[in-house]
């Protein structure tokens, strides 16, 4: 078993008092959406995640900068506990990604391949 399955089993037998739980996923009422944008923010009880998609505007053409619109299509709000329970599953997903494909580049400009 993987280090990071091992967390995942340690997480999941601490929150149930060790108990093994069954979840029935019931999926007919799901919507399925796009989002290559996220914006996060949080109260005292609660976090709060907009999902959407960067619209690109186009360049002025004159001394004025690009602009870009962020249009929210969904806002997830989750308790401390279940956000640090998407954080954690959220870092396994990634790893494993990494692993099999290598290192996710977030620096757009190191992504650029020069020919």
């Amino acid at each position: 078993m993987a280090e990071s399955d091992k967390a995942a089993a340690t997480e999941a037998a601490q929150q149930t008092g060790g108990q093994q739980v069954r979840v029935a996923v019931d999926e007919r009422s799901m919507q399925t959406s796009y989002a290559n944008a996220f914006r996060a923010n949080a109260t005292a009880e609660e976090v709060v995640l907009d999902f959407g998609v960067n619209l690109a505007g186009p360049a002025g053409g004159g001394a004025e900068a690009p602009s870009a619109v962020f249009q929210v299509n969904q806002r997830v709000i989750l308790n401390y506990f279940s956000a640090k329970r998407l954080a954690i599953t959220m870092g396994q997903i990634i790893r494993t990604h990494e692993q099999q494909y290598g290192e996710l580049e977030l620096d757009a400009a190191k992504r650029v391949r020069k020919q």
